[in-house]
Order: C-alpha cells, then sequence, then structure tokens
C-alpha cells in the first residue's frame, strides 16, 4: 500500500523530533509514494539553533513554502492520506482546531480533517493551559491524534536522537507505518 504523506514542522522546540522523522521516512522508502514538507520561518530558526546546523535543506523530499496554497495538498483531490505535524506548536494546534487556514499547515489540516483522513499531532509544550487543553480537545473531537512529544525510557535509549526515536516510532506507527522501533515485551 503506498502512501502520500504531508510533514508540518513548526517552530515548536524539538527540532530533534522533526529530523528523527525525516531520517526514518528515508528508511521506510518503500512505504510512501510521496512525502510533501512544510517548515515555518521559526521552524528554520529552531533548527539551526537546536540542532547547530541547517541540514533540513538537504533531504530529497519536496518542500513547500508555508504561503503556497497551490501544494496539492491544500486540496482534497490530491489525495493526501496522512499528515504529521512535528512538533507542533500550541499557535499552530489553535489555528488547526478554530478552522483558520492562513498558512499551508493549517489549510493542509483542515483538509486532512474534512476529507476524514488522518493527522497526527505532536505537540512539545509544557505546561499546559486551559486553552491549549481546550483545543487539544476540540482537535480530538474532530478526529485527530494527539500524540505529545513525550519521550519513553524504559527502552534506554543511548542518546538524544534515540530517545526522541521512542516517540517518532510511536508517530510514524500511528500513521500505519512500519518501522523497526522498541516494543515492550519483545527481546531487543
Amino acid at each position: 500500500m503506498s502512501r502520500k504523506i504531508i510533514v508540518s514542522i513548526t517552530g515548536a522546540s524539538g527540532a530533534i523530533y522533526a529530523k528523527v522523522l525525516l531520517d526514518k521516512l528515508l528508511t521506510i522508502r518503500d512505504q510512501w509514494d510521496a512525502v510533501g514538507v512544510v517548515m515555518s520561518d521559526n521552524a528554520k530558526d529552531v533548527w539551526q539553533y537546536e540542532l547547530k546546523n541547517d541540514d533540513y535543506r538537504h533531504y530529497p523530499f519536496t518542500f513547500y513554502e508555508k504561503n503556497d496554497f497551490y501544494a496539492p495538498f491544500a486540496s482534497g483531490s490530491a489525495k493526501f492520506d496522512t499528515m504529521i505535524v512535528c512538533p507542533c506548536s500550541m499557535g499552530t494546534l489553535a489555528r488547526i482546531a478554530q478552522g483558520i487556514s492562513s498558512d499551508l499547515t493549517s489549510r493542509a489540516a483542515d483538509v486532512i480533517l474534512k476529507e476524514k483522513r488522518k493527522l497526527i499531532l505532536v505537540p512539545r509544550e509544557t505546561p499546559l493551559s486551559l486553552i491549549h487543553l481546550r483545543n487539544l480537545q476540540t482537535i480530538a473531537e474532530a478526529g485527530a491524534i494527539i500524540c505529545p512529544a513525550s519521550p519513553s525510557f524504559y527502552s534506554l535509549p543511548p542518546d538524544f536522537e534515540a530517545l526522541a526515536a521512542t516517540v517518532v516510532d510511536r508517530v510514524l506507527g500511528l500513521a500505519g507505518l512500519e518501522v523497526d522501533g522498541y516494543e515492550w515485551g519483545k527481546p531487543a
């Protein structure tokens, strides 16, 4: 089964999650036909600050500008079946929850929700305000999957990338993709 996936990277802290997500998608190329990536300006700044590089420029995916409403996934007719927002800022979450399609990320999320396709949000924020919680509830009720960037430690990850992979592997599994990651009770 081939897939068309949208990855949106927002300006929330946690660029390591986006990096590991893009790296893992490269390892499972046989499971998707297309990956379209949208990065906000803040996402690029956070990536450079946290990861000390601009390696996002070198991934072989199709990148779209944040306001490119001609991107194929700005319309349901393009049949992108999954959207992952990783990491997801609270501002992006709020715009999606309220149906404010002011950029490509919020428009694509709106399309995914209206077409009853899979939207996975990876919020990276703490603590959460009542506004955040209400927006999360609204999005969950609309059919999105909320997968907080809360890494697990029982796999004893040896470094930051392995720690981030505990979240990314969950996200990819929720998207219906097969990844070789840690599973509780399975011999390592």
